[in-house]
């Protein structure tokens, strides 16, 4: 299969809708809660649109990464595929909960005057160790599937995936798992059993809907509007009816329908290559390792200055994007730091 240049580009507007919902928590007044800097001036109006983007911004990133390990695992065993996800998201793991989130969290003390200490700790990079221990768990079952293709079980998998009724299993797991689970809030994903199981649903169908091949596609392309009515629909409800306590089966019906409309239009309009989209796919990472440090950084300089809070807004959010790009700029040309972000070791070329 040749590359997926939409799956590319929907890694990195969920990676930059990321930054943009952590830098909207530090203008509500409940965001040192949760061990955000909070502004002053709370700007609570802007958390609507947050609203529609948290209960479907995390699942699609464990969507994208299990698409991401089928593309991986076209060329490797199930072991190589662990040993390669080992460098590529353990070692960035283990190295941002000793450097990277120390960093913050210092940044964290200090505005709020309390006694700076080194605390090592997953922070915002729980979603690393999710994704390892998915790989760990997973990577044999992929590794029979990738056996099966061209064989009785894939033609017969592609064959039920050309219909959304065959997507009614799906939307029932992850219904389960929040009946089950009883999630509250939803949202909840960081170093939860909600997020974990969630996510490893949604590892598992990512990597699943791309080794049923172009017939799912087929499918999302002709039913994409079907699936965005049904997201705008059920958030309409969700505001008009239930907020902020939505049944969790509805949120779960809401989260996919976004996911899938996502991939829909995406693979209609995304699938093609560009300069920006080279540069930020591998910058992407990075960016994500480092933005918190930045986005507090940006947040103990930029808060007490008097500005609107949209003025401030608008500011951290490019003082955390320009620091995370100069910084990738600096580590992608530095070899040992390279593998500390998640980026490839540089090979040099034989004389």
């Amino acid at each position: 299969m040749e590359r997926r240049y939409d799956i590319d580009w929907i890694r990195v507007i969920a990676i930059g809708l990321l930054i943009v919902y952590h830098v909207a928590i530090g203008f509500q007044p409940w965001g040192m809660m949760i061990g955000f800097i909070s502004n002053d001036q709370p700007w609570q109006s802007l958390w609507m649109p947050m609203t529609l983007l948290n209960v479907w911004r995390i699942p699609l990133l464990f969507f994208v990464s299990g698409m991401g390990v089928y593309f991986a695992l076209r060329k490797r065993t199930w072991g190589q595929l662990v040993q390669e996800r080992a460098k590529r998201i353990l070692l960035p793991f283990l190295f941002g909960i000793v450097a990277i989130v120390p960093l913050h969290v210092y940044l964290w003390q200090r505005h709020y005057h309390f006694a700076t200490s080194y605390v090592p700790g997953p922070g915002h990079l729980w979603f690393l160790g999710n994704l390892f221990s998915y790989v760990l768990i997973l990577s044999p079952v992929f590794y029979y599937l990738k056996l099966q293709e061209g064989r009785r079980l894939a033609h017969w998998a592609e064959r039920i995936m050309r219909t959304p009724l065959a997507l009614l299993p799906v939307f029932a797991l992850f219904i389960g798992e929040v009946l089950t689970l009883r999630p509250v809030p939803f949202e909840m994903y960081a170093m939860t059993w909600h997020g974990f199981f969630l996510g490893l649903l949604a590892f598992f169908f990512g990597f699943f809907f791309v080794w049923c091949g172009p017939s799912f596609w087929d499918m999302l392309l002709r039913w994409r509007w079907v699936f965005l009515t049904a997201a705008c629909g059920l958030f309409a409800v969700r505001l008009v009816l239930f907020q902020p306590l939505t049944p969790n089966y509805l949120l779960s019906i809401e989260s996919n329908c976004w996911v899938l409309s996502i991939f829909a239009f995406g693979y209609r309009y995304l699938n093609h290559p560009s300069k920006a989209l080279g540069y930020l796919s591998k910058a992407a990472y990075p960016i994500y390792i480092l933005h918190m440090v930045f986005l507090y950084l940006g947040s103990l300089l930029i808060f007490p200055l008097r500005m609107a809070a949209p003025v401030q807004f608008t500011g951290v959010l490019l003082f955390t994007v320009a620091g995370c790009l100069l910084s990738y700029e600096l580590i992608r040309r530095v070899g040992f730091l390279r593998p500390l972000f998640g980026l490839p070791w540089i090979r040099k070329k034989p004389r």
